[in-house]
């Protein structure tokens, strides 16, 4: 019998990404494809969404309630004045056109732009409307697929030149000091190797030790986790058939795969102009629910609940989250001077409160749990903290 295969460390967005609350989700893709409608829908603000290219220059920012029916169900069982559901942060980037990592239309910009967010909302078009012209003349939603991950590549391959001539330059003023390490070299020309094909770094077979020295070296776009956003006319999203859907499948399983969601902005503006109107919505529900929280997910966010009297909140900490640095959200204090936690699953208080605000019939079931310092929070904690404060930080 062949060996058992080793278990996967953990998936490499979550491994090259970052270790915080305030992540972002930037909007991405060619002009004229839905990007800023979808923004605009998502965030319900009134951002620019004309029908050209370039048309957003600077990127918007905003945010959207992460839609909770645990969190719906605490409200309505408390019904405090104050409520704070979970947020995501959305960027709308202007479009990206093929020459953009060299400076081609607005490119270089909005390639710093990328840059800066955490995951990617990648907007393709599989729409054909005479009336929203394409930067190319013609909708091939592959074609445009492989414009923008080339663009990004070769913006990666940017970074890391500027990496390693920056590290060799160190080299030098040692005086011999030290040397370029293998690890170094190895891990900077696998990943040369993967750009130069177009090839996104976060599908690359990476240990440990190659992931921590790409995330100390070299910030690369490629590595941040990418949900495609497939834009459908309203017909095809209501009868769930297009022709590009399973050739647009077919090439994100080639390149580093990824959520796919069909949408349709049509659709949405339709649904969201009849709320407005006070009228019924058309038939088909929303996918924008399902957008935010798989892209809250895909930046390894999860939250819990503190519930009372005066305030339900859902608090934003990085999934795998101890204890005390949850609690250390709320505030500093409660971190560092943080004496235990009073946990209920938010499960076990709906199923044993019976729409009440009593822990009477969850203490008396256990579920009801003290937990300590090495407590890992689990998504939909309702939590109390404990804490003591008796002098000042130390200075560092």
């Amino acid at each position: 019998m062949p060996p058992k295969k080793a278990a996967p460390e953990t998936s490499n967005v979550v491994r090259f990404g970052k270790v915080k609350g305030n992540l972002k989700m930037g909007v991405v893709g060619l002009p004229n494809v839905g990007k800023s409608s979808l923004f605009n829908l998502l965030t319900e603000q009134a951002a620019a969404a004309e029908n050209y290219p370039f048309c957003t220059i600077n990127p918007e920012e905003s945010r959207c309630a992460v839609p909770d029916e645990r969190y719906d169900y605490l409200c309505n069982v408390w019904t405090p004045p104050s409520k704070y559901p979970a947020y995501l942060q959305v960027t709308d980037i202007a479009g990206l056109i093929k020459g953009a990592a060299e400076g081609q239309g607005l490119g270089n910009a909005f390639l710093s732009h990328i840059q800066a967010v955490d995951g990617i909302y990648h907007v393709v078009r599989a729409f054909d409307n005479d009336d929203v012209i394409h930067v190319d003349d013609s909708v091939d939603p592959i074609r445009d697929l492989e414009t923008i991950l080339g663009e990004l590549c070769l913006k990666d391959m940017e970074f890391l030149k500027k990496a390693v001539a920056a590290e060799e330059m160190a080299v030098k003023k040692g005086g011999g000091k030290y040397k370029l390490s293998p690890l170094f070299n190895d891990t900077m020309e696998k990943v040369r190797k993967m750009l130069s094909e177009s090839i996104p770094i976060a599908s690359g077979e990476w240990s440990n030790a190659e992931v921590e020295l790409i995330k100390e070296k070299v910030s690369l776009i490629t590595t941040k986790p990418v949900i495609y956003l497939v834009n459908l006319t309203a017909a095809d999203y209501l009868r769930r058939k297009n022709k590009w859907l399973g050739k647009i499948a077919a090439w994100v399983a080639a390149h580093g795969g990824g959520p796919i969601i069909p949408m349709s902005v049509e659709h949405e503006q339709a649904i969201w102009n009849a709320k407005k109107a006070g009228e019924a919505p058309p038939e088909g529900a929303s996918i924008l629910p399902k957008i935010i929280t798989t892209g809250y997910s895909a930046l390894n966010l999860s939250y819990y609940f503190t519930a009372g009297e005066k305030e339900v909140r859902a608090w934003c900490i990085p999934t795998g989250c101890l204890a005390p640095q949850a609690a250390g959200v709320i505030h500093t204090d409660f971190e560092r001077g943080f004496i235990k936690g009073e946990i209920v699953a938010f499960e076990d208080f709906k199923a044993l409160s019976q729409g009440t605000k009593s822990m009477a019939a969850v203490k008396a079931a256990g579920k009801y749990r003290i937990e300590g310092k090495s407590y890992v929070m689990q998504d939909g904690d309702i939590a109390h903290w404990q804490f003591n404060v008796t002098a000042a930080p130390k200075k560092k």
